[in-house]
């Protein structure tokens, strides 16, 4: 039904590539000019804001002036941190003769995706119902009530890469637009229509099964690529939810492929190139199968999620490696990408210098001259030559000039040991030495765009790994900047009546927040609780979520949409299980609302938890490998690990190894809570897991319960570590 005003479209471009029409002239326009986008805090809409196009910022005046004018709309989505973003900006963007054909023939939109995720899902899922190619930049062209009827991703200036010109797209969508109006605003409707539909599924009886779970490792069985970890081949993005939950597979049926695949996985993305061997941090994928080669930015939301998923692998296994690649994470995130205000950074950019990747590719030469007698030992073991490893097409490397190397472990310290004579621990020390001076050297590089937003969804998901890592890994400092962070969040990016606001730079907070942001925020305050015990976190998660089901529940359905009743009004309101680059919001919230069913002692946390469950069974049943945030949570569900109370003075030594001892074992489905002696305090008429609850014998306790009904309580890490082998 879709296609028809599609390929109507796409024959004309194909026809057409050629040229444009006759008789239509550009009007140049001055390229130094600020545009529309000058008074915006996005970095993103910051970096258009000096292009020759006419941009608008998203918003009723761009749809204004297009009905005013009878044009059809472009909406350009991208982020600051995007590579083809700055490509096409570049080409097509600051092409002054470009720039004025786009002025003369549509009302031009940008939107940074990161500030409007409800804008870019809402057109990138439209684009794929049409059957087009997706991603970013993602190029709308919409009627003036912002209905799309045709779309793309990145167009050259003239015709290349089997696409045509992006002054031929157009000059004839423009055409097509004004000739077949009629039928373009028609179609344009239906496909409005279908976005609609696909937020109203039908619930469900019961809930998915934990057969789910079965299918899930035996689909990651199917996938998984035994020679370099991952699942799939190129291009190889670090799977995020499903080591997680392939960690919880192992954990609770012991089945030792599920956890073999998880760790394989973590350890070849920290072998590669994809993760940052000098500053810490990892890159956004790899451009190939070995994790070799990456696309050079850093999100936040990434490191985010590699940082808790190598943090939960030691809590399985043990092995202080996967110790070590947390705190690398973490390290970066507090030296580089995290304000004096104490909130988290959202990205560094692919390109510097112009180019991608500059910043951390090396020269085999240049190491020789930082190292000296050590580079031949750090060249052998990050995999340096003279060739180089990294391919640029936009700047070839010319014959007999020296290649770039993107930093990878090559061969192993133990090789490098029984090679050279020496010992293991002086190989590690000669790396660990040179990685140091190449890391001080490569300060004097430009460095990659900064995009220093502060995002509330990204900022949650930080904060809950900082919070658990900090108490798992016995790093306060992690756990003061979870809190910092959240508290940045609590007093500057909510309104005066307390609306969660989205994102805020340069003291400017804006945008009323969406459901994700509510959801990781949610879950991120749980995080802080059971890890400081500070009751306001408690109650902070308790209000966010009360505040996420009253603006994005769907009491009659089930689910949450993606955007709130008091939010603005776009032309679908959607409501989805699947997770993208970042997690799902609906498999956050169900998690957030499990939790505080079990700390709260309230079940109607849970059974809205359930509604969500029953809505979105045919998705979770059909494609689970797709909604991994809501498998995550029917574990929780399906598995009630019960709770932990623990009785005693934070400070006291006894106390302290009691939740070390419960700290560092993986209990993925446990509620824990802590009050002081006696109960005195905010905690205990917080949460019923507390009451009654006191010192035994005048010492500290940990009481071990499911569904409130609780063990002899354990004063002792012994008799604590046998009753936690159970759960």
């Amino acid at each position: 039904m879709f296609p028809a005003v599609v390929l109507c479209v796409l024959c004309v471009i194909g026809c057409r590539a050629g040229g444009g029409p006759e008789g239509e002239e550009a009007v140049q326009t001055s390229p130094t000019e600020m545009n529309r986008l000058a008074h915006e805090t996005s970095p993103y809409l910051l970096q258009h804001a000096d292009n020759p196009v006419d941009w608008y910022p998203w918003g009723e005046e761009a749809f204004a002036a297009a009905a005013e004018s009878g044009k059809p709309v472009l909406v350009s989505i991208g982020y600051s941190s995007c590579h083809w973003c700055h490509v096409m900006e570049h080409e097509c963007f600051e092409d002054a003769e470009i720039a004025a054909l786009m002025n003369e023939l549509f009302i031009c939109i940008k939107v940074d995706r990161e500030e409007r995720p409800d804008v870019d899902e809402i057109y990138m899922t439209a684009v794929q119902m049409m059957g087009l190619s997706t991603g970013w930049p993602l190029n709308v062209f919409l009627t003036a009530q912002g209905r799309p009827f045709y779309g793309g991703t990145y167009f050259p200036p003239v015709r290349a890469y089997q696409q045509p010109g992006w002054p031929d797209v157009l000059r004839d969508i423009a055409r097509t637009y004004r000739d077949e109006g009629e039928k373009i605003a028609g179609q344009a409707q239906q496909i409005a229509d279908a976005l609609e539909r696909i937020s109203r599924s039908t619930a469900s009886t019961g809930l998915p099964g934990d057969e789910i779970a079965g299918k899930v490792v035996e689909e990651s069985i199917s996938s998984f690529d035994a020679e370099n970890g991952g699942f799939g081949g190129a291009p190889k993005f670090p799977p995020h939810q499903g080591i997680r939950f392939l960690l919880r597979a192992y954990h609770r049926t012991g089945n030792t492929q599920a956890l073999e695949m998880a760790d394989a996985t973590l350890r070849k993305m920290a072998a590669g190139g994809i993760r940052d061997h000098l500053g810490g941090g990892f890159h956004r994928y790899s451009v190939d199968e070995k994790w070799l080669v990456p696309h050079f930015e850093k999100m936040l939301y990434d490191n985010a999620q590699l940082a808790r998923e190598y943090t939960e692998a030691f809590q399985v296994t043990g092995d202080p490696f996967h110790a070590d690649i947390a705190r690398e994470i973490l390290d970066y995130v507090l030296r580089e990408m995290t304000e004096e205000s104490g909130g988290f950074r959202s990205a560094t950019d692919a390109d510097s210098e112009g180019r991608e990747g500059v910043f951390f590719l090396w020269k085999r030469s240049e190491i020789e001259a930082l190292l000296g007698a050590d580079a031949e030992w750090f060249c052998r073991a990050y995999g340096v030559t003279r060739e180089g490893n990294f391919r640029d097409p936009h700047h070839p490397v010319a014959e007999g000039e020296e290649g770039l190397t993107v930093l990878h472990e090559a061969v192993s310290v133990a090789d490098l040991a029984r090679d050279s004579g020496r010992g293991e621990a002086e190989i590690a020390e000669t790396l660990a030495r040179g990685r140091s001076v190449l890391f001080e050297a490569r300060k004097s590089r430009i460095y990659p765009g900064l995009d220093d937003k502060v995002l509330a969804a990204w900022n949650g998901l930080m904060i809950s790994s900082m919070a658990c890592a900090g108490r798992v890994l016995d790093e306060p400092r992690y756990v003061e900047a979870a809190e910092r962070a959240a508290h940045f969040v609590l007093t500057e990016m909510r309104t005066e009546s307390g609306r969660l606001l989205r994102t805020h730079r340069g003291g400017d907070s804006r945008i009323p927040a969406f459901l994700k942001d509510h959801a990781f925020f949610a879950e991120a305050l749980l995080d802080l609780y059971e890890t400081t015990f500070d009751p306001r976190w408690l109650i902070e998660a308790k209000r966010t979520a009360d505040d996420m089901e009253r603006l994005f529940g769907d009491a009659e359905a089930g689910g949450w949409f993606h955007t709130a009743s008091d939010g603005e009004t776009l032309i679908a309101r959607m409501k989805s299980p699947s997770d993208g680059a970042v997690p799902g919001g609906n498999g956050a919230a169900v998690r957030v609302f499990l939790r505080l069913s079990v700390l709260l002692g309230d079940s109607s946390y849970a059974e809205r938890a359930d509604a969500a469950f029953r809505l979105f069974r045919e998705s979770i049943e059909r494609r689970p490998g797709g909604t991994m945030g809501l498998v995550l949570g029917l574990d929780m569900r399906l598995h009630e690990d019960g709770e932990i109370a623990v009785v005693g003075d934070l400070d006291a030594p006894e106390t302290r190894a009691l939740l070390r001892t419960i700290h560092h074992r993986f209990l993925p489905g446990t509620a824990l809570a802590h009050c002081a002696p006696g109960g005195e305090g905010e905690s205990e008429g917080l949460t019923p897991l507390l009451t009654g609850k006191t010192l035994v014998e005048g010492k500290p306790a940990a009481f071990v319960c499911r569904n409130y009904a609780c063990r002899v309580p354990a004063t002792t890490v012994e008799d604590l570590e046998e009753q936690l082998a159970g759960i």
